[in-house]
């Protein structure tokens, strides 16, 4: 990326829902935002917002011990993150003196509470106008745990289910009048249903994704799944890198679909950079929420991805994030409509390459034998693509170590533009054609 003298000329104030904060960046309803100490500590680090940990009704949750476990890479990279904690263990009075403590001290901060009850409208009513007299910006709706509080009723039990989520969103809106945005669960077939719900009980945004039921590892000496608490474990929430491009398809469904369309969305899953962050908005969201990777670096990566997201908007010239949010929607579709008659090509740059063979390991064995491997008399191997049999499937790309080794060149064509429903090789063509 271009190298800057001084800080970019952008604004990276938005504002979300009604709500104001000076970045885009805000940590997600987790461990990290517990407590006051938790969260001050980030609005010093530059953290834009926090969705303070959920809040539940008296008696508080009561944990367990051991509550996390991780996917690994090789190289003991937390690739994915699980976690069996449940909601906030500590006294619904606490948090709340806490939380209007805390937005007296950080005014020009984000600060958005997250809730769950019991789903009976008495519960609400009861909690929504203590929650308001904090002086907080807004509320999110947790109804997407997917351990522990479903149960109860609670959580994803609410959160797969559109009647109860339309439902909850609604009761929020006659007791609370303060923006309502409502978390949504990935643990569902369709999210543009639970989206659809949420918009017709009045909710003023969405965020997703909360996270996805999990079992990272398993201890085979003992025959139990990690975390383990005393001899058993259970399915907990998985999160961190490795499900951002779930998160991102869900983003994009909801931003694309004509039923929610400038719905509001506060982007999570795996967002632990400032390119994160960008792609989540060019798919339409207004505000990212960040977890994991603050847990497993600190707060201060937030300088990090206010810096690295500043720099690349003033070398594209964006000023603002909203002149981007959503920019790729619009190239977004349905398989069916993609051009049948578009080719792409491999290339590999004999330059650059190595001789390692993993491209052409990976097309033998597992794809097209578009790749040539040529030895020469002295015993040098050389790849070179079989352009004609080339099916531009990207896989030597994306097993090729050396970055730009292997590039897809697109072929030049006079076919125009032919989706599946035009191609006469769909058997169903003339019934598809007929119906639309």
């Amino acid at each position: 990326m271009k190298a800057f003298a001084q800080k970019p000329d952008v604004d990276l104030s938005i504002e979300f829902a009604g709500i104001r904060s000076p970045n885009p960046f805000w940590l997600a309803s987790a461990p990290p935002t517990d407590k006051a100490y938790n969260v001050e500590r980030a609005f010093e680090a530059g953290w834009g917002g926090v969705v303070w940990k959920t809040l539940g009704e008296d008696p508080a949750a009561v944990n367990v011990s051991s509550r996390y476990s991780a996917h690994f890479g090789k190289n003991r990279e937390v690739l994915g993150f699980n976690n069996i904690e449940l909601i906030t263990d500590r006294s619904l009075a606490t948090n709340l003196r806490e939380i209007t403590e805390v937005k007296k001290r950080w005014p020009d901060r984000a600060l958005i509470v997250s809730l769950m009850v019991p789903c009976v409208e008495e519960s609400w009513q009861a909690i929504l106008p203590r929650v308001e007299a904090t002086g907080a910006d807004g509320i999110e709706l947790n109804l997407g745990c997917p351990h522990g509080m479903p149960e109860r009723g609670m959580g994803a039990a609410v959160g797969q289910n559109p009647d109860l989520i339309e439902q909850v969103t609604r009761w929020c809106k006659q007791y609370y009048s303060k923006p309502v945005i409502v978390k949504l669960t990935p643990n569902i077939t369709d999210i543009r249903v639970a989206a659809q719900a949420a918009l017709r009980g009045g909710a003023d945004a969405v965020s997703l994704i909360n996270t996805i039921n999990s079992i990272t590892s398993i201890d085979l000496d003992n025959m139990v799944a990690k975390p383990t608490v005393g001899s058993q474990s259970t399915h907990g929430g998985y999160c961190g890198a490795a499900v951002k491009p779930i998160a991102m398809n869900m983003v994009a469904e909801i931003a694309r679909d004509p039923e929610t369309q400038g719905l509001p969305i506060c982007g999570i899953g795996g967002i632990s950079n400032w390119r994160d962050a960008a792609e989540f908005a060019a798919l339409g969201a207004g505000a990212m929420q960040v977890c994991t990777a603050a847990m497993l670096h600190g707060f201060r990566i937030v300088e990090e991805m206010q810096d690295g997201l500043a720099r690349w908007m003033a070398e594209k010239g964006y000023r603002s994030l909203a002149e981007f949010s959503g920019k790729a929607v619009v190239n977004t579709t349905d398989w069916k409509y993609l051009d049948m008659n578009f080719q792409t090509i491999a290339h590999i740059d004999q330059d650059k390459c190595i001789q390692c063979g993993r491209c052409y390991i990976a097309c033998e064995d597992t794809s097209h034998q578009s790749i040539a491997k040529l030895i020469d008399a002295s015993g040098a191997r050389r790849y070179e693509v079989i352009e004609e049999e080339c099916v531009g499937c990207n896989l030597c790309q994306i097993t090729c170590p050396v970055e730009d080794c292997i590039s897809m060149v697109p072929q030049p064509s006079d076919k125009p533009y032919m989706s599946w429903n035009e191609d006469p090789r769909n058997p169903f063509r003339e019934s598809v054609t007929a119906t639309n």
